[in-house]
């Protein structure tokens, strides 16, 4: 199955601008990104407060009522300096506390708006992208961007986030405080700093391209599993059951060893973090000790300061590298996003686009060329002109062009060359919604929204009330119905057999009181008695009303008023039906051997004129 390429960040720098990108969406909502950021902010001043705090209490209170014996520093005056010091932990413990509290609510609430603008922006996309991008584009793919993608992303911006700015105001105010107190110890622990961040850069690329893999190789798990759900019937009937488990199974197992390795390189971190955070507290003891032992420069509590501070700067080094290689791990969702949103609409209105007025129903195919892969061509110069209230048939082989050119009527696609007119008017230079609320569409397979009988039937229009809803009901022959308006139909339907289906989608479709109205293979999946019930209402649907017929059984379009014969992207034959049985062209050709087959090989067509005489049974 071809899926549409995701874009991809191929450069080592990719974090910063998929960050920012994300980051323009958390500042649509500056009030809580702010106040997160800001809260946060608070947080990490108090965590690297605290050791200074300590440093104070030992060198201004402990150490000198210790030394003195009370000679310079008397006990009641060191407790009160030391009950003094409790009150600022208390007072700072108390703060770390709410502003902890608070921010946990900011991120949840940065979290849930990107995720809801995120979500809302990929569906409205989804509304707006032409059929063209359906056809390339798996449902699993489509369904991973809205679901486990979206709320990857958002983790990193909102959670993700919260460790980046701790991390780097940790390390800011931890590093001006050592060098303000003792250049030789501070130098010592920074220099440590670019070795590890040096060794992340490697770790992260390596999270990056395991990533990477296990994500894409997840959308096709997706997919794969949504197309042998939904195809699990095929796979019993043919036996294929076990050839299908082997193919998930592989791809499942590709996926294992990518999503191991990328969390292997990501649990580097810590051990990595454990032991530069160790070496270097080490050093500071050596090198303090040996500065307090020979040379009395250093206080004790200085020492405790910089023992503290080169055991907690790394865990904010860990949080930023952990930080990026979320990040990372996140850019191959960000790129899926990014290139769905992306996704260029090419069937769009034109910005000076006018809406149709009152629709008359006549259609016009102007030398129209079309095709969807150049090299490919479905229609070749096809020049057409329907009056209104004609109706149209349009017969041949599987793949000549005939639902292409029913398609290119309501401007599900755009030629290539040549031009589609209704009323005289270039679809292209008018608007679409205007078009489409005119037309009636039924497809060959129905599709049905949870919800009830009298929800479907009025989803085109919804402001129609119960007697519109009867009366379409009525002229598709669906009485049934009528007294079951409340009833639930289930997911896509699945509480209706497919000729209800189908009905209610006739129902639907005449409910908006269409001008031109298009059948694409409506019958070819129901039974020959819902076939035969609905066959009687289509006159009716269609009477002064411009229809397009495609239909595989000819007996549903011999009373057309003309019926086109379509092959290789052309128009061979047009005429009505009694015209084009007496040419004995393409059409005949198709309707006797139809016939025949209905009717049994025994009952072989005789003369000339008997084929234009004769109907299948329930025509």
């Amino acid at each position: 199955m071809s899926r549409l390429q995701d874009s991809e960040y191929n450069s080592h720098g990719s974090v910063w601008p998929f960050l920012r990108r994300m980051l323009a969406y958390a500042l649509d909502y500056p009030a809580p990104f702010w106040a997160f950021v800001l809260s946060v902010f608070v947080v990490a001043l108090i965590d690297a407060a605290f050791p200074l705090v300590y440093t104070q209490l030992i060198d201004n209170a402990l150490k000198p009522m210790m030394e003195s014996s009370g000679e310079v520093l008397d006990a009641p005056t060191a407790m009160r300096r030391i009950w003094v010091y409790v009150a600022i932990f208390g007072a700072l413990s108390i703060a770390q506390v709410v502003a902890i509290h608070y921010f946990i609510k900011q991120a949840g609430r940065v979290e849930n708006n990107i995720l809801y603008d995120l979500r809302r922006f990929m569906f409205d996309k989804l509304q707006q992208l032409e059929f063209a991008f359906y056809d390339k584009s798996a449902v699993g793919w489509l369904m991973s961007r809205i679901t486990s993608d979206s709320g990857r992303v958002t983790e990193v911006v909102s959670w993700g986030l919260l460790e980046g700015v701790w991390g780097l105001t940790m390390i800011f105010v931890c590093l001006i405080v050592m060098f303000a107190t003792d250049w030789q110890l501070a130098l010592l622990v920074t220099v440590s700093i670019p070795i590890l961040l040096m060794v992340s850069v490697r770790i992260r690329l390596l999270i990056l391209r395991y990533s990477r893999r296990a994500r894409k190789l997840n959308s096709e798990i997706t997919a794969r599993y949504n197309e042998h759900i939904n195809g699990v019937e095929v796979n019993k009937s043919t036996a294929q059951e076990q050839r299908a488990s082997e193919g998930f199974r592989g791809l499942s197992l590709e996926m294992r060893l990518s999503s191991f390795k990328a969390q292997f390189y990501t649990a580097m971190y810590m051990p990595l973090v454990i032991f530069m955070g160790s070496l270097v507290a080490a050093m500071v003891i050596i090198v303090g000790g040996q500065q307090n032992i020979g040379l009395a420069v250093t206080q004790v509590g200085t020492l405790v300061l910089f023992f503290t501070y080169a055991m907690r700067i790394f865990e904010p080094i860990y949080d930023i590298t952990h930080f990026y290689a979320n990040a990372q791990g996140a850019i191959s969702a960000g790129e899926r996003i990014f290139s769905l949103l992306d996704a260029p609409v090419t069937i769009k209105d034109k910005a000076d686009a006018r809406d149709f007025p009152h629709i008359e129903g006549e259609v016009t195919l102007e030398n129209v060329s079309f095709y969807y892969e150049k090299g490919k061509p479905v229609l070749d110069d096809v020049t057409l002109r329907v009056k209104p209230g004609e109706s149209i048939a349009l017969v041949g082989a599987t793949g000549g062009g005939k639902s292409t050119i029913v398609n290119l009527v309501p401007r599900f696609y755009d030629v290539q060359e040549g031009s589609v007119k209704v009323d005289g008017h270039d679809v292209r230079d008018m608007t679409m919604e205007s078009l489409r609320r005119q037309m009636g569409i039924v497809l060959q397979t129905p599709h049905l929204f949870s919800g009830s009988i009298r929800d479907n039937v009025r989803y085109g229009n919804s402001d129609a009330d119960d007697a519109a809803v009867i009366e379409a009901l009525r002229t598709v022959g669906a009485e049934e119905f009528i007294t079951r308006l409340d009833e639930e139909v289930g997911e896509n339907g699945d509480k209706l057999s497919l000729g209800e289906k189908q009905l209610m989608s006739f129902a639907r479709a005449v409910l908006v009181n269409p001008r031109i109205f298009i059948m694409d293979e409506a019958t070819s999946s129901i039974d020959a008695y819902t076939e035969m019930r609905i066959q009687r209402s289509i006159e009716q649907m269609i009477e002064g009303r411009t229809a397009f017929i495609i239909a595989h059984r000819l007996s549903t379009i011999r009373n057309a008023d003309r019926i086109l014969f379509v092959k290789r992207g052309k128009i061979v034959e047009q005429g009505g039906h009694d015209e084009l049985m007496q040419r004995r062209g393409e059409y005949y050709h198709l309707y006797t051997s139809q016939l025949r087959s209905s009717r049994g090989e025994d009952n072989q067509l005789g003369d000339e004129a008997a084929p234009a005489n004769l109907a299948p049974a329930g025509a």
